[in-house]
């Protein structure tokens, strides 16, 4: 028989055992040396030795809590018949003493188990935790829903002012009740304009509780992450931020407290009254609050007589009047253009029509035949006028684009200190120096045919920290609605050549040899003073490798000079001076026209103000850049290249607690030497070229006239180290009434014979600035470093001189155009004279200007490189390179120079009856 069955010792007699069976069970402890084994007659359901089965059994189901002492029966195994196993407490089972374990409230990590089993959690303790979480989260929601209180929504959608100060702290505008709200019960609402709501922004609106779980849910996240939060808020939802929530922030906190009101007024509140509150309470743009203002707003009637065409566009807002207002808000946005948002909110209103076919609110027959409303354009009556309305309208779209918290919306409610960079001192002196002008020089009554519709706009800004100090954005705010110093859609000419200059010097021309793309090791940075360029009238404009430019016809370009005038040989500089257009427009085209894109928004130009073909004249300003926008750009040559965009607003608060604040953030526009150079060239415009009228006296002054083809718009634009200016005139009748907005030509406008830069804004210029600056300190511009290098383009040639291949130019019977910025024939007359003779004496150094030294002749030009310049011969204009005279086969013959009598289209001939493209006329 094995150890373990052997029947064990009986110890103490007959009678010890008697007594012991006699004693209560588990009161004694077994005697010493009893190994627990069961007895047979207990095994048959005789009296139990003490420790038995039954002892270890309870003991295993108190988890351990009352001990077995280990010799006694049953102790060694924990379990039935003393075996050990999985409920017993034996060794090997976390329990040394080999004693069964004490119970704990919580089994983690689990008693009993190996390895990775004893971190798993079991059901029951997962389903408690799970039970407890819900059921703490119900009780909070329950104690929030009970605690929380629904806001008066009068005392919320209170209209509050806003109010506006100077830069030196001193009130510019006070604009309370700026928005325009009446609201009115549900029963002037239309049922299809509710309809079209429900069906655009809340389709389950008469059957949910008020909330939408993902919507939040989806919100937290998105701000958990720092992003933008989404919609997907009920009517509900919105009607609670709208009129019942003071804090417009989006915080997780706002949402929590949203979504307990939300659901409280879902519970309290009819499905009707949450319509009629939300639809009174949105924004609708343009200044209107609630639909009976909208109404008004867009189509001048009443909410009640609104149609289903009107209904559904007046939907189409609620998703943001910014980008779905036809009439567009680029001051809020560049991007809402009138025609982008023209799209969009045609789209939108399809679609919100489309929906409700879909939700059985309208019928398909009803739908097909539904045509987009006519829409009322905005209002001209600005509620502040003189430039007040100006630069509250400007202050306010700078602080909306720029702050990434409050919206338009927001703001409207009122309750803002907005704190403005505007100096009251410097707006009334720009604004008499425009009116000290005008007056002085337009008069409609007069001359009603040309000092009609004539448009001043100005702005000044501080190079050095974009702070916008003053604008001039027209006669009146209340009178004329458009703001003269931001984008009219005037072209800026000729101001636009100092940014082809800095691309020459930064980026370089291209290595004519070389692939389109180069890097810039394969370019040639120019100096101003030695890269050298054909000033001919009509140039004909070439490729970087030398090919002839033609447009998608076939169609050449020949550039022409303000005043039809021809330049020899010219080097940058006295370019710039004289405004010679057919060196920028070539040395466009030779660093390319997209570098030169690039260099203009380096600068601080917008993108989206410039023009996006890459036709050659591009380079003498056919795009439409704002006055402020060329004050700071051309502030970044003041700065030395340091570019900062123009700002209008320094500071806000809400409450007395400071809510935004202007970042200073300046890039590296351009490197300090190329700027210097720049300002340099630019201070000679001023001291002894076109720009002279805008001197100050006692002070550097850099700028650059502008006076644009067709004579549709004058510019100038100059600055100091301390103040930079842009003043633009142009003829524009933008009457909202006017559906041809179109500018016009200012040929004797003012009783002048035409309009320049250099007349009436340069004018401007100086008689502001001089008051503007008085007082301050004299500042002089850094000296300019060496930069670049020597080159010879569009034509002109180096020493020695080398001779013309270019093949004659095709005539037909059309005149060259002088006047058109875009590739148009015209009706101009031909061109009249030679280029004045040059000197007989020539610095050795500067060949290359060395014209015709004596070989004028009767009835021919001069030719631009003969050296010895004889008359070819009566009839005949010298040749492009004759050396030794104008000899007939390679002077002025009519087979390959300036055609006789009459003047045949040759290469450098003076005259001309030929059909060319004509680039436009700038000064």
């Amino acid at each position: 028989m094995s150890e373990h069955r052997r029947k064990p010792p009986q110890t103490g007699g007959r009678a010890a055992a008697r007594r012991a069976a006699q004693q209560p069970s588990g009161r004694r402890a077994a005697p010493a040396g009893d190994t627990g084994s069961v007895s047979p007659s207990a095994s048959h359901g005789e009296e139990h030795s003490y420790g038995g089965r039954a002892e270890a059994r309870r003991a295993a189901q108190r988890g351990g809590r009352r001990r077995v002492d280990p010799g006694a029966p049953g102790a060694a195994g924990g379990g039935r018949g003393g075996r050990g196993g999985r409920r017993g407490g034996g060794a090997g089972h976390h329990d040394p003493g080999g004693g069964p374990r004490k119970r704990r409230l919580i089994d983690y990590p689990r008693y009993g188990k190996d390895g990775w089993r004893r971190w798993m959690p079991s059901w029951k303790l997962v389903s408690g935790l799970a039970l407890a979480f819900f059921g703490t989260l119900m009780g909070a929601a329950t104690l929030a829903y009970a605690w929380v209180d629904v806001p008066d929504p009068r005392k919320q959608a209170e209209a509050q002012n806003n109010v506006y100060y100077y830069r030196d702290g001193t009130q510019l505008a006070a604009t309370g009740g700026e928005y325009n709200r009446q609201n009115v019960g549900i029963d002037q609402i239309p049922m299809h304009l509710q309809n079209a709501v429900k069906s655009a922004e809340n389709k389950t609106f008469d059957s949910d509780s008020g909330i939408d779980p993902k919507g939040i849910s989806r919100a937290l996240v998105n701000m958990a992450r720092g992003q933008q939060t989404q919609g997907g808020s009920t009517i509900t939802q919105q009607y609670v931020k709208n009129a019942r929530l003071g804090d417009q922030s989006q915080t997780v906190s706002r949402k929590f407290k949203e979504l307990f009101i939300s659901i409280k007024v879902g519970t309290e509140m009819k499905k009707p009254e949450i319509m009629a509150g939300y639809l009174n309470t949105s924004f609708y743009g343009r200044s209107s609050y609630g639909i009976q203002a909208a109404a008004r707003t867009y189509f001048d009637t009443d909410a009640k007589d609104l149609t289903v065409a009107q209904s559904a566009f007046l939907t189409t807002l609620l998703k943001g009047a910014t980008y779905y207002d036809p009439a567009g808000a680029t001051d809020f946005d560049p991007a809402a253009t009138r025609e982008a948002n023209t799209k969009r909110v045609t789209e939108r209103w399809n679609w919100v029509l489309d929906e409700m076919v879909k939700d059985g609110h309208l019928d398909k027959a009803e739908r097909d035949k539904t045509v987009f409303p006519n829409v009322l354009p905005p209002s001209t009556q600005a509620k502040l006028g003189g430039q007040r309305g100006y630069l509250v309208a400007l202050a306010k779209a700078n602080f909306l684009a720029n702050n990434k918290q409050i919206t338009e919306a927001d703001l409207a409610l009122g309750g803002y200190e907005i704190h403005t960079t505007f100096d009251e001192y410097k707006i009334k002196e720009l604004e008499a120096s425009v009116k000290k002008v005008y007056d002085k020089n337009i008069d409609p009554k007069k001359r009603p045919d040309t000092d009609t519709h004539v448009q001043f706009g100005g702005a000044s800004v501080e190079p050095k920290t974009g702070k916008i100090v003053a604008i001039y954005g027209g006669a009146d705010a209340t009178k004329h609605f458009t703001n003269n110093a931001d984008s009219t859609g005037a072209q800026v000419g000729s101001t636009f050549k100092p940014f082809v200059l800095a691309s020459a010097m930064e980026d370089g021309v291209r290595d004519p040899k070389g692939d389109r793309v180069q890097s810039a090791s394969q370019r040639t940075k120019l100096d101003p003073d030695k890269a050298v360029y054909n000033g001919k009238n009509k140039l004909k404009i070439k490729n970087y490798d030398g090919s002839i430019w033609r447009n998608e016809e076939g169609k050449e370009w020949l550039q022409v000079n303000d005043g039809d005038k021809s330049y020899k040989n010219i080097n940058l500089r006295e370019a710039m001076i004289d405004s010679a257009n057919s060196p920028f427009v070539q040395l466009g085209m030779d660093i390319g026209v997209p570098e030169v894109r690039k260099a203009a928004v380096k600068a601080g130009l917008l993108e989206s103000s410039l023009n996006k073909s890459d036709v050659p004249s591009f380079s003498i300003g056919i795009s439409t850049p704002s006055a402020i926008r060329m004050a700071s750009s051309y502030g970044t040559f003041a700065a030395e290249g340091q570019q900062r965009d123009p700002y209008s607003v320094e500071f806000v608060k809400r409450g007395g607690r400071e809510i935004y604040r202007h970042e200073d953030k300046p890039t590296s526009g351009f490197s300090p030497v190329v700027a210097n150079n720049v300002t340099d060239v630019l201070v000679d415009v001023v001291e002894k070229g076109t720009g002279t009228n805008a001197q100050v006296p006692g002070r550097q002054v850099a700028g650059k006239t502008g006076t644009t083809d067709g004579n549709r718009s004058a510019w100038f634009v100059g600055y100091t180290p301390q103040l930079s200016t842009a003043i633009d005139m142009y003829r524009l009748d933008d009457n909202e009434k006017n559906t041809k907005r179109e500018f016009e030509k200012m040929f004797g406008t003012g009783g002048q014979e035409k309009i320049h830069g250099s007349s009436f804004p340069s004018d401007i210029f100086a008689d502001y600035m001089k008051k503007a600056l008085k007082g301050t300190k004299v500042l002089k511009f850094p000296e300019p470093e060496p930069i670049g290098e020597a080159y010879w383009g569009g034509g002109a040639s180096s020493p020695p001189p080398s001779k013309s291949t270019e093949p004659s130019e095709d005539a037909t019977t059309k005149e060259p155009t002088n006047e058109e910025s875009t590739q148009k024939e015209s009706n101009s007359p031909p061109a009249t004279g030679n280029s004045p003779d040059a000197s007989n004496s020539c610095n050795p150094w500067d060949n290359w200007s060395c014209g015709t030294n004596n070989g004028a002749n009767n009835n021919g030009g001069n030719g631009d490189n003969a050296n010895n310049g004889g008359a070819a011969n009566n009839n005949g204009g010298n040749g492009d390179n004759a050396n030794n005279g104008g000899a007939a086969n390679n002077g002025g013959a009519a087979n390959n120079g300036g055609a006789a009598n009459n003047g045949g289209n040759g290469q450098n001939g003076s005259n001309s009856n030929g059909l060319v493209i004509g680039g436009p006329q700038e000064e």
